[in-house]
């Protein structure tokens, strides 16, 4: 599990620009983590912001690495269930398609959804999620490990927020 040892002191150093510094320290966390475990020249990542959220994907390995973004509050919008229900699902009846980035916070399809033990969202994973949708301006992430190379499952999940005002909380879940 990655260690954010500087992560409180950059949320709260400035409130104007806190929200790039942490941003550019999590990506860099990210970055040196998920090479580390990968073969030289087997990875091609990239940024994609879309609507409100970033999301840090390796092209070459086709797998999402980390999602983050700040809380406008919860949303009401209506799940596309159908294109839900047509993403690709490989890892077993156990898991879900899961939201990197929860629904409830604005987090849409596609990119955004990752194969997730059921257990762990539906349950734990959700307290930080509705944290989260009911603080608008805290900083929402989620980081997913994997142990292998060519596979689409994460081993492990790091889940984050960052309130106003308030330490990190910072939550880890085998996958």
């Amino acid at each position: 599990m990655l260690l954010y040892q500087k992560i409180n002191r950059l949320w709260k150093a400035s409130p104007d620009n806190s929200v790039q510094d942490v941003a550019g320290y999590l990506i860099d966390c990210w970055i040196d983590d998920y090479v580390k475990g990968a073969k030289p020249g087997s990875t091609d990542l990239v940024v994609v912001d879309l609507e409100g959220f970033s999301y840090l994907f390796d092209v070459h390995q086709e797998r999402l690495i980390a999602a983050w973004g700040i809380s406008k509050g919860k949303v009401d919008e209506a799940r596309d269930a159908t294109r839900m229900r047509g993403h690709p699902q490989s890892a077993g009846k156990a898991y879900h398609r899961g939201h990197a980035i929860a629904h409830q916070l604005g987090g849409k399809l596609d990119i955004n959804l990752i194969s997730q033990k059921g257990s762990i969202n539906m349950g734990q994973f959700r307290v930080l999620e509705n944290k989260a949708a009911k603080t608008p301006g805290a900083l929402y992430f989620t980081y997913w490990e994997y142990n292998r190379i060519l596979t689409q499952k994460p081993s492990a999940v790091q889940q984050g927020l960052l309130c106003p005002g308030e330490d990190a909380e910072l939550r880890w879940f085998p996958n």
